[in-house]
């Protein structure tokens, strides 16, 4: 049985901690892991309204494809290598609608990273999307006029 909030690869829980080792190990693609971290979105953001910002899944899936070619002809990678991140709303991210969960923003594309975001590339990492953020950052709960409220994926 899957741990709630897992995502699931070959009917086994997918983390973030295992699924590096996997990856190194070769035990799962990278396509696999994407695939696994997507599915779960697909299931489970309808409810909780976590991901605001996600990127066409054949565009995850072409760049997890070519990590996985990556690794198998170089066999070395970055720390973060292959793993599906998401980006908080509250970050500048090349192409990606950034918010920061303002209406001020609700249409702005940035056309660089922030310095963090461009390291977390750099380490290897696939960024699936955004995460939802309280205005500007402000608040104690995950609510803003552009997207709406966050709720809790364990209640």
């Amino acid at each position: 049985m899957a741990r709630r909030g897992c995502a699931i690869s070959r009917g086994r829980p997918v983390a973030q901690s295992s699924s590096r080792s996997a990856i190194r190990r070769r035990r799962l693609s990278v396509r696999e892991v994407a695939t696994a971290f997507l599915d779960r979105i697909d299931a489970v953001n309808p409810l909780v309204n976590a991901i605001v910002s996600l990127r066409d899944r054949a565009d995850i899936l072409r760049e997890a494809d070519r990590a996985d070619a990556h690794l198998a002809h170089a066999g070395h990678a970055g720390p973060l290598f292959g793993l599906p991140i998401a980006i908080k709303d509250l970050a500048q991210t090349k192409g990606l609608r950034t918010s920061f969960g303002s209406p001020i923003f609700a249409d702005f594309v940035p056309q660089e990273d922030d310095y963090f975001v461009e390291r977390i590339r750099k380490a290897g990492a696939i960024i699936i999307g955004k995460t939802n953020v309280p205005e500007f950052g402000l608040g104690s709960n995950t609510y803003n006029t552009v997207f709406g409220s966050t709720l809790n994926a364990f209640d």
